[in-house]
């Protein structure tokens, strides 16, 4: 069973400056509630126990948003018909008790992010989920872990991208299997249009296997001189290691660009979920 979930945080946020100078992009607001805040209540609903956030030194103010409790009780002694207030508090201090904080203050890539997790992670797959990428009206995390339970291997989330757009994501090459469902024969960090094998592209959640720690450990840096996850995967695939991809149900927001921001703040404020 899939129990813990790790996302990395320690991001500098540039693409949302000057927004990002003040306050971590995973607090910034969407729709009266901060973005993470969406990221974790997936994991909850996902039947996720723990949750390994990463942080960095620059960013402990996410840490202090789960830690304000004499705040809130000070607040509520003074308002103690605030329904809204009390069910705010509440909601925080039940992120609280899930959640355990890992450090990585230089900033060299999501693959050296997760190996920080190594001693923490308990069973031999985890669920990683990206904050820039918000998924609404689904739930892309448990349709992950119900595929895992039937094919026994890594997932990963995966949408079709723009061909122009092709050098912003990591891009699959794929065996069809049905669908909603291949089987991922490589995948390609960030390449060019002639680079790119088709136009699946890898979207910000992930079913990994424990093994990925072995492959991390000794991995080289890539583009930009950083550890880049998507590597790590493809050694385990050239090492015969099963991963399944899967064209996710739901509305895709990407929050990592200002634009974005305001557009996913727009989408959740207008549509039920």
């Amino acid at each position: 069973m899939i129990k813990q979930a790790i996302i990395p945080l320690a991001g500098l946020g540039t693409r949302l400056l000057p927004l990002t100078s003040v306050i971590p992009k995973e607090l910034l607001p969407i729709n009266g509630r901060p973005g993470l805040e969406y990221i974790l209540d997936e994991c909850i609903e996902s039947g996720i126990k723990e949750i390994i956030l990463i942080i960095s030194k620059k960013k402990e103010t996410i840490k202090k948003y789960f830690f304000r409790d004499l705040f809130y009780q000070n607040l509520i002694k003074k308002k103690p018909k605030n329904k809204e207030l009390k069910e705010n508090y509440k909601r925080i201090v039940k992120y609280k008790k899930m959640i355990k904080f890992v450090y990585q203050n230089s900033p060299l890539g999501t693959g050296d992010a997760i190996l920080k997790c190594k001693k923490l992670i308990k069973s031999n797959y985890f669920l990683m989920l990206m904050p820039d990428d918000l998924i609404i009206k689904r739930n892309c995390s448990k349709q992950l872990i119900k595929l895992h339970k039937k094919y026994k291997s890594s997932v990963i989330a995966s949408m079709k991208v723009d061909y122009n757009d092709i050098s912003r994501w990591g891009i699959f090459n794929i065996k069809k299997i049905n669908k909603k469902h291949f089987k991922i024969t490589d995948v390609i960090e960030k390449p060019n249009r002639k680079e790119a094998p088709s136009n699946y592209a890898v979207i910000g959640r992930y079913i990994l296997p424990k093994e990925i720690f072995k492959v991390l450990d000794r991995q080289k840096p890539g583009k930009n001189n950083e550890i880049h996850i998507t590597d790590s995967i493809r050694t385990l695939i050239y090492n015969n290691n099963k991963f399944i991809g899967h064209l996710f149900d739901g509305k895709y927001l990407d929050c990592g660009s200002l634009k974005g921001y305001i557009n996913s703040t727009i989408k959740i404020s207008s549509l039920k979920i």
